[in-house]
């Protein structure tokens, strides 16, 4: 961002912390940040029965939105969802059904009231649907009162259209994709109407979207709009936010365990500690600072704050607490924390012994019993805290030792108990 100096507190927070990129009007939005009247919103298309760790930075600025007293309003996608958002993307995203949209819209919800109060108060957040307004837009209607405003050219500029016109695809970019921008265009003219809303938040690849919708708004006679966009995020080593060689880190609990989240926090590299404790805690910037500051092997104190508080937000204090407290047991003392992830197999699976391989794919550790020959060979299995040497060893109900389970560990920090039913 520019050398500017905001005096409202919504602003001045996301400065300190590191959450902006751009803004279309720093003096204009914060003025009405500083006056309690800045209206955010932001968008999440319903792709997926939850979010994942990439979505965090913008929930986290929604929370500080209304933490410095003004309104949040977290919208759904479900009309935007039946299009697909083409930015950042090489291909067409897979067109959901309206059954799965709204079974997504029922798992994503949750988590919004976590980090965001909500009522009908001036300051209280509130969540809407754009399906509500776009499944009821008549084609004429649209390419009438909006699609006039809209220039191909202009659009055809926009980096989402660009980068996927550009590439060598033989799918190319799709019609309904080349709409989207309008329909998120178009979102933000419809929440200005309802609620006032000024202000559209987002990732900087939603840069040409949001201006986009400023640019309508002002067609229409609107209020001044405003966008703001924070960089888009990626761990010191390159790896996108949110991603794991093991797949997506999830946010509800039923798709993640509040342990495995905890544990891709506590993973975070030494050089992202102090920038993922401003973005994704809520600790005081001088704490923030202190712990920042750690080296050696003190850093690892760090980084367990930062896996306790960043779990706290999505999982509540309990769970957060609970999984530390497992960790600790696990590795610190050697043990097997009952709180581990577990498996549990049915009566008889293991009276005639289970190949250690195929265990370890029951247990979800590895994909395959391809990958686990090839992890026994590096030393990288065991059982019950023994390193596994012989690929033809199996487990039987005798190595149910820990309070009737079985601890079957890949590497140092990943864990499963294997439990008969």
């Amino acid at each position: 961002m520019t050398d500017f100096q905001p005096k409202s507190d919504f602003l001045q927070a996301l400065k300190e912390r590191g959450f902006i990129h751009q803004c279309s009007d720093y003096e204009s939005l914060d003025a009405r940040a500083r006056e309690g009247k800045a209206i955010g919103y932001i968008g999440f298309d319903a792709t997926a029965p939850s979010l994942h760790a990439g979505s965090l930075v913008q929930i986290m600025m929604l929370h500080w939105l209304q933490r410095t007293g003004n309104k949040a309003i977290a919208l759904m996608g479900g009309g935007t969802t039946m299009v697909g958002d083409p930015s950042g993307r090489d291909e067409s995203r897979k067109l959901l059904t309206v059954e799965d949209i709204e079974a997504n819209k029922i798992g994503i919800k949750s988590i919004f009231s976590k980090f965001l109060s909500f009522g009908d108060g001036p300051r209280d957040a509130v969540m809407s649907d754009n399906a509500e307004w776009l499944t009821k837009l008549g084609w004429i209607e649209m390419l009438r009162d909006v699609g006039r405003h809209f220039s191909v050219n202009r659009m055809l500029s926009m980096d989402s259209v660009k980068l996927r016109l550009d590439r060598d695809n033989e799918h190319g970019l799709s019609f309904i994709e080349f709409n989207y921008m309008v329909l998120q265009a178009y979102d933000f003219t419809v929440l200005a109407r309802r609620h006032g809303c000024n202000l559209q938040m987002g990732g900087s690849d939603q840069w040409g979207n949001i201006v986009n919708g400023i640019d309508l708004g002002r067609r229409l006679g609107l209020h001044q709009l405003h966008a703001l966009t924070t960089p888009l995020l990626t761990t010191s080593s390159g790896a996108k936010m949110g991603k794991t060689a093991a797949g997506a880190v999830w946010l509800n609990a039923d798709m993640l365990s509040p342990y495995d989240y905890w544990q891709y926090w506590r993973n975070a590299e030494d050089a992202d500690v102090g920038r993922f404790l401003k973005l994704f805690t809520l600790l005081p910037m001088e704490e923030i600072s202190r712990l920042a500051s750690l080296g050696g092997a003190e850093i690892n104190e760090a980084k367990k704050v930062l896996a306790t508080e960043a779990t706290a937000l999505v999982h509540g204090r309990e769970a957060a607490d609970a999984a530390a407290e497992t960790a600790r047991q696990t590795f610190e003392q050697g043990g097997a924390a009952a709180t581990l992830p577990t498996v549990t197999l049915a009566a008889g699976e293991l009276a005639a012994g289970l190949g250690v391989l195929n265990a370890f794919v029951r247990a979800g550790l590895v994909a395959s019993t391809g990958e686990a020959r090839r992890q026994v060979q590096s030393g990288g299995l065991r059982v019950n805290d023994q390193v596994v040497t012989d690929m033809r060893q199996s487990i039987s109900e005798a190595d149910a030792v820990n309070e009737g389970a079985i601890k079957l560990s890949f590497g140092k920090k990943k864990h499963v108990l294997l439990k008969v039913g």
